[in-house]
């Protein structure tokens, strides 16, 4: 089932999540909806707080851009409970995107190379070093996990020049070609 993202404005999305086990009600369900979600959207990631869950649950399938990032062929992840142990000091700026925001892209730098520790649908424990774009990939939805959104990443003049499409996007005043639930819904 194709969810509604929730767009800025909501505040589930600057909420700390809480971790969840395996008795959480309906874990593939979700896992599965998500993916549909963000296959939906054209995404490569979507966090549970996109969905308005706080919960500590994120979904990647990255590699629709292996032809320009190889280390992104296959990287479909499954991610509860994910912990970033270790940050690389080298970093890159990249202009990323995000589906909470539509229309509004910025370069923001990130680690090169993350270790995470995570468990999987199967809620068994993994724990892998991630490099490239898949490691942006994976620290952009780890943010949301912890009330962050990549606009917290941007210089203060950036956003103040983002201004008006964020005031838009809290007034619902957009257009997008996936489904979205604004603050103002």
């Amino acid at each position: 089932m194709i969810l509604p993202i929730y767009t800025y404005g909501q505040s589930v999305l600057r909420e700390e999540t809480k971790t969840i086990d395996k008795n959480y009600p309906e874990i593939k369900k979700l896992v599965n909806n998500m993916f549909e979600t963000m296959y939906n959207a054209e995404g490569v990631g979507l966090a549970a707080p996109q969905i308005g869950l706080s919960i500590r649950l994120s979904v990647i399938d990255a590699d629709a851009t292996a032809q320009y990032y190889p280390e992104c062929k296959d990287f479909r992840r499954v991610m509860i409970n994910p912990e970033i142990t270790e940050r690389s000091d080298e970093t890159i700026s990249m202009e990323e995107g995000c589906l909470s925001f539509p229309g509004i892209r910025e370069k923001v730098a990130r680690a090169v190379k993350i270790r995470v520790r995570y468990m999987d649908e199967n809620f068994d424990e993994q724990e892998e070093d991630v490099e490239g774009y898949a490691a942006r990939v994976v620290q952009h939805e780890c943010e949301h996990l912890d009330g962050h959104v990549f606009i917290d990443n941007i210089s203060p003049i950036r956003r103040q020049l983002n201004k008006g499409k964020l005031n838009n996007l809290i007034k619902g005043s957009i257009s997008c070609d996936y489904k979205i639930k604004t603050a103002k819904q």
